[in-house]
């Protein structure tokens, strides 16, 4: 019967902090308008708009974790602290807490037309900042990764989110697995592109063999020359008129 009790009175620990569970699960946006949702070291959720509506003066985190983490994170391990310190993450810090925000930056209704995100991982500068433990830090690795917003009212934990599903990151592809053949397109490309340089090779020489033969006395009259004779002119020397006496009357 120990055994039985166990998960029931896990299961009853955040109700006896007094933590509400929230029924919001963060996810991945959907906005057509971004574009890069997961690169190799960030991903981007939305921002939880009307979710903690009802907790105007706390402080609203987001907790990042590895997928196997999860059932284990303590919500009473303040950020800030060596227990959720970014510098440590994934090993042995296993979950980290960053982006901390009031309830103003999460207007409810959500302003029409504005795109409201959160970029987890975009902040380099403060990566081995041992001073800014709630750094928003490229992640290590592929991942997978989960994340749930946690409301703090000064270092009471008092409301949370579910856990979002398993998120990947990219990952470049090996060397090594990159194929030199290619698919039939390609393959159909690369005989088309061989073609036209046999062809335009022909053609380079066609011309070149003209050009040499053109330059020799065998292409054609149009190209022969003959010296023109000298144009001898004759001289003419020019009968003078002169004026005659007029004719006596």
């Amino acid at each position: 019967s120990a055994r039985t009790m166990l998960p029931l009175l896990l299961l009853l620990l955040p109700a006896a902090h007094g933590i509400a569970q929230l029924r919001y699960k963060p996810a991945l946006t959907q906005d057509p308008r971004l574009e890069g949702l997961t690169t190799a070291s960030t991903f981007v959720v939305d921002q939880p708009h009307c979710v903690f509506k009802d907790y105007g003066d706390a402080e609203i985190w987001l907790v990042v974790a590895l997928d196997q983490a999860t059932s284990s994170f303590n919500n009473s391990a303040g950020p800030g602290t060596s227990e959720t310190a970014f510098q440590s993450f994934p090993n042995p810090v296993r979950a980290y807490m960053t982006l901390n925000a009031t309830l103003g930056s999460y207007p409810c209704p959500k302003p029409a037309g504005d795109i409201r995100v959160l970029r987890v991982g975009s902040e380099t500068s403060c990566a081995q900042d041992e001073t800014r433990p709630t750094c928003n830090g490229p992640l290590p690795g592929p991942g997978p990764y989960r994340v749930k917003f946690l409301a703090l009212e000064g270092s009471v934990p008092v409301a949370e989110t579910e856990w979002s599903a398993k998120i990947m990151l990219r990952t470049a592809k090996p060397p090594s697995s990159i194929t030199t053949t290619g698919s039939g397109h390609s393959a159909g490309m690369i005989a088309i592109t061989t073609i036209l340089s046999i062809l335009f090779a022909i053609l380079l020489a066609g011309l070149m063999a003209m050009l040499v033969f053109c330059g020799s006395d065998s292409c054609g009259g149009s190209s022969t020359f003959s010296k023109p004779e000298p144009v001898s002119v004759r001289r003419y020397n020019t009968h003078h008129v002169y004026d005659q006496p007029a004719a006596r009357l």
